[in-house]
């Protein structure tokens, strides 16, 4: 079994510098990610340089051309070009990576919330917020990631109202286990109006962040055409994010609990806390 494959594989090869910041090496993260040819390894992690550049983010600050010593036998050593990679290159790295192999599904789980939980604040920090600010906090990413994904969506072909609800509809079936939405409308006991992303707890609303994000992305990587094309896509992505899961030994999402609050009234609750802080800080 790969060490990818233990909870804490991704972490079993983490290295920290004398600052101690995390850093990866790339030939240790191409043989653990199954490459056999690290010339292989290396086209992966070219798409990743550029994926980086068109992101917006400076190449330097995630990808450090180093050269390491390594012993090639008889007590001899000769240096061996590699690449020091920040977490987010790894992330990167992994979107990249080749999708037949079922490892790569892992890394991608992994290094998709590890980095949003980075974005959020340290890790223990993340672990230790209230549920309910968990919720809000991944709520409000899918949101955003779901504009995304409808852009990439029409431009495959997904262009009115009733094409991207069947869309969605084929994303949630790959998740579920064949169960749509109005299925999970029927299982959570919601009405037909409430919107089955604002009752999920945080568990299931970042399964769904994972469906969505890479739903797009393979949207736009593959160059897709058309709606049962999109559809299908949407639909392998759902169940191979429900293949990993599986896979992880988790809960499937559909037996995770709903929560009792929706996000609407934690939102309602929050907002009518605010006025009465607000008086408070006004108050000699």
């Amino acid at each position: 079994m790969s060490q990818f494959q233990t909870s804490n594989g991704f972490e079993a090869i983490r290295h920290l510098d004398d600052d101690g910041h995390e850093f990866w090496l790339a030939r240790e993260l191409a043989s653990t990610l199954d490459y056999v040819q690290y010339r292989n390894f290396l086209q992966v992690i070219q798409k990743a340089r550029e994926a980086c550049r068109n992101s917006g983010h400076l190449e330097q600050d995630h990808f450090a051309d180093v050269s390491n010593m390594v012993e090639i036998g008889s007590g001899a050593i000769r240096p061996v070009a590699d690449v020091q990679l920040s977490r987010y290159a790894c992330y990167l790295i992994v979107q990249n990576a080749d999708p037949a192999k079922p490892i790569i599904a892992l890394g991608q789980t992994y290094f998709a919330l590890q980095t949003r939980r980075q974005e959020l604040g340290d890790a223990a920090q993340f672990a230790n917020l209230p549920e309910d600010e968990r919720r809000l906090a991944i709520r409000n990413e899918l949101t955003e990631h779901n504009k995304s994904l409808s852009a990439a969506a029409k431009s495959a072909g997904v262009e009115t109202p009733l094409d991207y609800a069947v869309f969605q509809d084929h994303g949630y079936k790959g998740l579920y286990g064949g169960l749509g939405a109005k299925d999970l409308h029927s299982r959570k006991g919601l009405k037909k109006s409430d919107k089955i992303l604002d009752h999920m707890g945080s568990t299931e609303l970042a399964a769904n962040l994972f469906r969505a994000t890479q739903a797009e992305e393979k949207l736009r990587r593959d160059g897709i055409q058309g709606k049962v094309n999109a559809n299908k896509a949407h639909f392998e992505v759902g169940a191979k994010v429900r293949q990993t899961i599986k896979e992880l030994g988790s809960t499937m999402p559909e037996h995770l609990p709903t929560p009792t609050k929706s996000i609407k009234q934690i939102e309602r609750e929050r907002g009518k806390q605010l006025p009465a802080t607000k008086a408070r800080n006004k108050s000699p």
